[in-house]
């Protein structure tokens, strides 16, 4: 892994790294094609590994189907790209209530899927951690890169909520 950053490199720490990598996707047709089939060395292209980045499965939101990650057993977590894990992600409700009530969960994160839209729930282990790249928000053709970061929230990334929208984000 040469050329990562880690926890105390110079890419920094926390889901402003994740928002690159989303940005980057959004913008990038064929970043994104390789952060889906290899979510490891496309993370590590722009800098951001590690330990806790060791595997990274990268899994797309789209019309049909909606991800959300979980680690039933604690709380596993891709910290090159998310930070640290938030307080909700570790609790013992959200771990055991993701896998068996997911849209009540989406729910009382203010996400209200239709039902027509399949719920895919992952279970991060220490071998495998799993990224959401969410759905790029309507309205948002024309900014660049760096004004897309904004949008990819940590939350997105996880699966319970979707990337604020321009008029949420500014």
């Amino acid at each position: 892994m040469s050329g990562v950053h880690d926890i105390g490199g110079k890419s920094g720490f926390g889901p402003m790294n994740g928002s690159k990598v989303v940005a980057r996707a959004w913008t990038d047709p064929e970043y994104k094609q390789r952060l889906l089939d290899n979510g490891t060395d496309a993370i590590e292209e722009l800098g951001y590994g590690g330990l806790e980045g060791s595997k990274i499965v990268v899994l797309e939101n789209t019309d049909t189907v909606h991800n959300m990650v979980v680690c039933t057993l604690c709380s596993c977590y891709p910290w090159p790209v998310l930070g640290l894990p938030p307080n909700w992600y570790k609790s013992l409700e959200y771990r055991s209530r993701a896998v068996s009530q997911p849209r009540a969960v989406l729910k009382e994160f203010g996400l209200e899927l239709d039902e027509s839209v399949e719920i895919r729930v992952w279970d991060s282990t220490a071998d495998v951690r799993y990224l959401v790249l969410p759905q790029r928000p309507d309205g948002t053709d024309n900014p660049s890169e760096e004004q897309l970061v904004a949008l990819a929230i940590r939350d997105s990334m996880v699966g319970v909520a979707k990337a604020d929208s321009p008029a949420l984000a500014s």
